[in-house]
Parts: structure tokens; C-alpha cells; sequence
């Protein structure tokens, strides 16, 4: 008897270690719904169906018992690895950026700061929980992508890469919306502001890169350039943009392309790239992630950091 007491016991302890008071109850209230399970299985049969008419369509294009392209497999893992970007930028915002201003309109963050819990378990807890059931959505698909792997065209390692890029780009949206959500009192105002970003991050790098290669292309053109000089900079902007870096990835020449390395006939020695584009992407954006988070545990309690200070 002291024995099983004792197990259970030891089972408590590792799981109250693992899995924190806040981090238990959202989980509770996340994933015990029947909505939940719903979501998932619509969400994967409609991402199958669309799977599955894209080969069916390919192949009766192609004609009857003619064998599935691989160059047609890897176009269709482009557009699933695209739609699902897509649907973390939509979701990942909208999750997180009212985590802590929506307990501050409900007059319970009071309540949650009063606990034993400290801001950075609060806080990361918070993002942690808001992610989860997305990031169930997003690996539970990992089985319509290995519909590719019967065609060919598709690495393994490109497949692992890209839904570790999902995850990284779940936390960096969801470390942006719990900053929103702890800097601003309001929900509506921290939701329209961690989209902005999001907007910023997809469109602004995007329309910004085009911009500045039209520059340097005029300016060659000009001769105010020399046609020889590589423009690497350039590339860097491009870097900052999620689908740039995820197509990285997916055609890793476009790297090259992205930093101008020998696009003009005047540079007659190979050079590669400084970086891949999601590697670039990883590094700034893990930065900014890691520094949002921190400025979210640190104004969690901004009234008790002011009495601190007089003292």
C-alpha cells in the first residue's frame, strides 16, 4: 500500500514539474471540446480530398496508366507547404494576441498574478497553451504529406525542415501576440496589431526586396554600378519574409537568386550565398522572438516593478 502511495506520489511530482497549474487548465479547456475534434477531422479530410483530387486530376491530364510525375509530386507539396503557412499566419495571431488582455477585460489577471506561478511561467505557459491545438492540427498532417514520398520529388530531410519552420513560425507569431497582448489593455487593439506585423512580415519584406532590386537594376543600368559587383544586401530583405524562407527550403537555388550571386554576366568567379534564406530567417526572427517573450515577462507586473523601484 505505502508503496503504490509512494508511485503516485513520484507520478504527481514529475507531472506537476512538467505540466504547471496554468499550462493544465488551458490545456483542459483547449482540447476537451468537442469543436476541437471536429476541427481537426474537418480540417485533415478537406486537406486530404484536395490531396487526393490533385493526383487524380494529374494523372488523368497525363493520360490513363501513365506514372505520376515526381515534378508534378513536388509542385503539389509546394501548395500544401504554402496553404498551411498560410493558415498558421491566419491562426497564430489570433490565438495569442488575447491571452492576457483578455484575462485583464475579465478582471481575472489579478486573480492568475495573486498565484505562486511566476510571470515567466504565466507567460510562456500562456503561449505555449494557445499554440497547442494548432500545432495538433499542423503535425497531424504529416500523413497526406507522405503521399508524396510514393511519387518521389520529395526528400525527407525537406519535409522534417519544413514542419520544423511551422513550429518556429508558430512561436514567433504567438511570442508577438502575447507582447500585444501584455503591452495593451485592449483585445481588439493587440489583435489588429499583431496581424499589422504579420502583414509586415508576408507583404512589407516582399513588396520592400522588389523595390530595392528595381534600384540596383536601374542603377547598373546606369552605370553608376559596376556590373561586376555582387549585390548580396539585397538578399537580405527577402530573408525576412516567411514564404521566401520557407521556398528556400522547398528549392534551395533560390537562395542564390535571392542574393543576386552571379546574376549579372560580368561575375565570372562562383560565389554562393552568405546563408540560406530560412537560416537567415531563423536567426533575426529567434532573436525577436526570444526578446518579445522577455518584454512580456517583464511588464506582466508593471505595478509591482514601480513599487520595487521606489523602494
Amino acid at each position: 500500500m505505502n508503496e503504490h502511495a509512494a508511485a503516485g506520489r513520484d507520478k504527481f511530482n514529475w507531472r506537476s514539474k512538467l505540466i504547471n497549474p496554468v499550462l493544465d487548465k488551458e490545456f483542459r479547456l483547449r482540447m476537451r471540446t468537442p469543436r476541437a475534434m471536429w476541427t481537426l477531422f474537418f480540417y485533415l479530410f478537406a486537406l486530404g480530398l484536395m490531396s487526393l483530387s490533385a493526383i487524380y486530376l494529374t494523372q488523368g491530364m497525363s493520360g490513363r496508366g501513365a506514372a505520376f510525375n515526381p515534378e508534378q509530386s513536388k509542385i503539389l507539396f509546394y501548395f500544401l507547404s504554402m496553404a498551411q503557412l498560410g493558415l498558421i499566419a491566419f491562426m497564430a495571431p489570433g490565438l495569442t494576441a488575447g491571452v492576457i488582455s483578455g484575462e485583464r477585460e475579465k478582471q481575472t489577471l489579478n486573480l492568475l498574478l495573486t498565484t505562486q506561478q511566476s510571470s515567466a511561467t504565466i507567460v510562456l505557459s500562456k503561449l505555449v497553451s494557445s499554440l497547442s491545438f494548432m500545432i495538433l492540427i499542423v503535425f497531424a498532417t504529416v500523413p497526406v504529406y507522405s503521399m508524396m514520398f510514393l511519387y518521389g520529388g520529395v526528400s525527407p530531410k525537406q519535409l522534417v525542415l519544413v514542419f520544423v519552420f511551422y513550429l518556429f513560425m508558430m512561436i514567433v507569431l504567438g511570442s508577438f501576440g502575447v507582447l500585444f497582448s501584455t503591452l495593451l489593455k485592449r483585445t481588439m487593439i493587440s489583435v489588429i496589431s499583431t496581424y499589422g506585423v504579420t502583414l509586415f512580415m508576408f507583404a512589407g519584406t516582399a513588396i520592400l526586396f522588389f523595390v530595392m532590386q528595381s534600384v540596383m537594376d536601374q542603377a547598373r543600368a546606369a552605370g553608376t554600378i559596376s556590373a561586376t559587383t555582387s549585390y548580396s544586401w539585397v538578399g537580405h530583405i527577402i530573408a525576412l519574409n516567411p514564404v521566401g524562407a520557407l521556398y528556400s527550403i522547398l528549392d534551395p537555388s533560390i537562395s542564390d537568386q535571392a542574393f543576386m550571386v552571379n546574376r549579372w554576366s560580368g561575375n565570372t568567379q562562383p560565389k554562393g550565398a552568405p546563408m540560406a534564406l530560412w537560416q537567415e530567417f531563423m536567426i533575426v526572427f529567434g532573436v525577436l522572438a526570444i526578446f518579445a517573450n522577455w518584454m512580456a515577462i517583464r511588464n506582466l507586473r508593471p505595478r509591482l516593478r514601480g513599487r520595487t523601484g521606489r523602494k
